[in-house]
This record gives C-alpha cells, structure tokens and sequence, in this order.
C-alpha cells in the first residue's frame, strides 16, 4: 500500500511543480476570472495526466507489479487515478461554467475581453483552428466519463455490464487527449511539463488502442479444458480442475489469473488453488457463490468445456525468512493458503530433511461444509502447518488477541492475510498498535478488481 500511495501522492505532486514552474504568473491572478483560466489549465493537466497513468495500468503491465506490490495494488491504484480523474474533470468544468452562471444570475460582472494576440507559429494557429470542436466533443467526453465510472464503482450494477462498458472509457480518453491537446496552453509545450505531458498522451493512447482492439495481456493467455469440478454447497464453493495448454510460464502459490468462460461476461480473476508442476500442466480454482456470475458457474461450467486462462499475477507469495508465518485466510481468502500447502506438501516429499518455517493457519469461515474442511485438514497435515479452524457462529470473531494466544512468539513471524478488506484492515491496525512493523511483515491481499 504503501508504494502506490507514493506513486499517487508524486503524480500529483510532479504534474503541480511542473505546472507553477511553466506557468508562475498564477500567483498574480487577482481576480476569479483571472484565476480561472490558470485553475482550467492546471485541473485539465490533472485530469487528462492521471487517467493517461490508469490507461496504462488498464494493460496490466508486468515492469511495475514488483515495485507496486503485485496486480492486486496496481488496481487499486487504476482505482485510486480513475477516481481522481473523475474529481479533476468535474472541477475543470466547474471552473468553465461556474463563473457564467454568476454572471448570469448578476453576482460578476463579464470582464472586458481585449485583443487576441495575433498567431504567429502555423502549429499554435492549427490547434487554435480546433478549439470549438474540441470544447464541444470533451464536454461530451465529460458526461461519458462521469457516467462510465460511475458505473464500474457501483457494485449494484452486474460485472457483465461493467465489463462491455467500461472500454468505452478508452474511446473518451481518446476524445479527452484530443480535447488536451488543443486546449493546453501553447507555451507550456516548450517546457518540461509539455515533455511530461507529451509522453502521458503517447502512452495512454497507445493504451486505449490496446484496450479497443481488446489485446490486452493477449501475449499472457493460454487455452485449457475443464477437466473436473467438485461442489461444496456448504460453503457455497466450486472446484473447478483446469487441463492447461502448452505456454502458462508457471506460478507460485499465492498468485491469481483470469478466466474467461464466457465471452460475454469477460475475465474474472481467481486465486490459484493449486501448487505447478510441469509435468502435469493443470490450475485448479476454487470459486464462492458471492457474485451475479460466481453464482451461476456450478449451472453454465461442464467438464470438457474450452476456458481461457490469463496470467500469473500477484506477489502474495509468501516469499521472506521469518522463522514462522501466521497465515489468515477469511472465507473463500482460505484459497491462497491452500495452494502454498500443497506446495509445502510437495517439497517435503522432495526434501524431507530440509529445515522448515513455523506455520500458523487461521481459517474463520461463516459458512460449514465438513468435507471441504477435512480437505483443509488434511492439506494442512501434509503441509505440517498448524490449523486452526473458527466458525463464527460457534467460535466467535477471529481477533488479535485470539491470535497472539494461540502464537506466543508471533512478534518473531511475517504476517499474511487474505479476505475481507475491513478485517484485514481491522487486524493490521490491531498489530500496529502492538508494536508490529506492518510495512514490513503484514502482507494483505487486496482481492478487488472493480
């Protein structure tokens, strides 16, 4: 979390000093209507800067997922930008109209408009012949904007809807670069904020194409067949068992991929349940009733059938050198856990001798299906980790005292946890109020796509 609070805080921070630096006479402004176009300027190079960073992030580029912590906090930073944009637009088209309807409800006066200087550079005279279509298409754009993301943050609305939807975001950012363009401030292309905001545009665009042309990870995605599926209506969970075709790279427990079963739906993302072998090429994922289309899997799926498999992605992968790890796994958060376990249970066999980590597991569950959790057991038996199982109608609410009790030396263990993002966050500030260096050792899955 911390490293994309960083990236979002000196996107910000370096579009604004680029900008006073091009543009210093703002601090002379005297008046709103002075202000005004500075503030236009500024709230536009916001807006069309951080949505050109999230159209990148869109493509899930491999380069930043180490340095951001994993696919999971690059979405959440593609959240975090795509919201911004959002603010920044609507406060740019405040600035536009706001001051017009004070002077038409009488409380300013218009200012006199002197001379247009004379155009001189044929470059500044092209883009100024420009500038109503694109006044007119970036409002547009604006109103698309706002409804489009209005619709990927309301989780009321189907994913299936969200999916088609939102890649007609590309096509008003692509209104929007053209609208920036001709509407920045010609003079501050000569400067660094016009490099900056020159490779912005370029790269988001290239992203948009990318996106319309729905290529995106194209190079990442490997066909597979369903071979068997198990049902846990307990938990209401699916088991699905994935025969894989040749070109999946391997992944490490702990990661997730997207599937596609549906071509209307779209991708979904899944945590891998199941630890790699080469010799066997086959991904297992176990998938909970919470959502329109998770509901539905246990009717449309049918073994045999054809799926599309994207990835790996994600840096949960429990790599550090505590002497012991306290594992958290919240409802259907068990699903990383289980892969690490039958990973573990794989390098015993290998390597029996070999000195092993300390291995807490605590699984709180709301739900109770005994033949998934003496399938949790017995993984856990051969991965010779501790379990320890809590149904919250019988045992109550897992919390860090609970835990701390159960592992007497856990000031000595990294921390992982998987599950609902309150409780998480609940069990985070829980340990940092103990003492515990949470940027280091608490690691927190944070499973949210939308």
């Amino acid at each position: 979390m911390r490293n994309i609070k960083l990236v979002f805080w000196g996107v910000l921070a370096l579009i604004t000093l680029l900008w006073i630096a091009a543009d210093p006479a703002v601090f002379e402004a005297r008046s709103v209507f002075a202000l005004r176009g500075f503030m236009m300027q500024y709230s536009g190079l916001l807006a069309i800067g951080v949505m050109s960073i999230a159209m990148v992030l869109a493509l899930r580029p491999r380069w930043p997922e180490q340095r951001l912590g994993g696919l999971d906090k690059m979405y959440r930073l593609h959240k975090w930008l795509g919201i911004s944009a959002l603010i920044f637009a609507v406060v740019h088209w405040l600035w536009s109209e706001a001051p017009k309807w004070a002077i038409n409800l009488g409380l300013f006066t218009r200012p006199e408009r002197g001379e247009k200087p004379v155009l001189v550079n044929p470059i500044e005279q092209f883009l100024s012949g420009l500038r109503h279509p694109a006044e007119g298409l970036g409002e547009w754009a604006f109103y698309a904007v706002v409804l489009l993301i209005a619709v990927a943050l309301i989780k009321l609305i189907p994913y299936r809807l969200f999916f088609k939807t939102h890649r007609l975001l590309a096509v008003a950012y692509l209104v929007l670069a053209f609208h920036a363009v001709v509407l920045t401030s010609f003079d501050y292309w000569m400067t660094p904020l016009g490099i900056v905001l020159a490779l912005m545009l370029a790269s988001g665009i290239y992203a948009a194409v990318v996106v319309l042309f729905r290529r995106v990870a194209h190079g990442r995605q490997v066909e597979g067949e369903i071979v068997e599926l198990t049902s846990f209506p307990g938990v209401r969970v699916l088991e699905s068992r994935i025969k894989l075709q040749p070109g999946w790279p391997g992944h490490q427990p702990g990661q997730f991929a997207f599937a596609t079963s549906d071509g209307q739906e779209g991708a979904h993302p899944y945590t891998i349940a199941s630890a790699w072998d080469p010799a066997n090429p086959e991904i297992t994922f176990i998938v909970k009733a919470l959502g329109d289309h998770t509901k539905r899997l246990a009717e449309t799926l049918r073994i045999g059938q054809k799926v599309k498999v994207e990835g790996p992605y994600g840096c949960f992968t429990f790599d550090d050198n505590a002497p012991r790890q306290i594992w958290i796994g919240g409802g259907i958060g068990i699903t990383p856990f289980i892969s690490r376990m039958k990973h573990l249970a794989h390098q015993r066999k290998q390597t029996p001798d070999a000195a092993r980590q300390v291995i807490d597991l605590f699984h709180t569950t709301a739900d109770l299906d005994e033949a998934a959790l003496a399938r949790l057991a017995a993984d856990a038996v051969d991965a010779d980790v501790r379990l320890h199982i809590l149904v919250d109608a019988k045992d109550g609410k897992l919390s860090g005292d609970r835990i701390r009790a159960e592992v007497p030396d856990w000031r000595n263990a990294s921390f992982w946890f998987c599950g609902p993002v309150g409780f998480g966050d609940a069990l985070r500030a829980d340990f940092a109020a103990q003492g515990l260096d949470i940027n280091a050792k608490f690691h927190q899955e944070l499973f949210g796509m939308r």
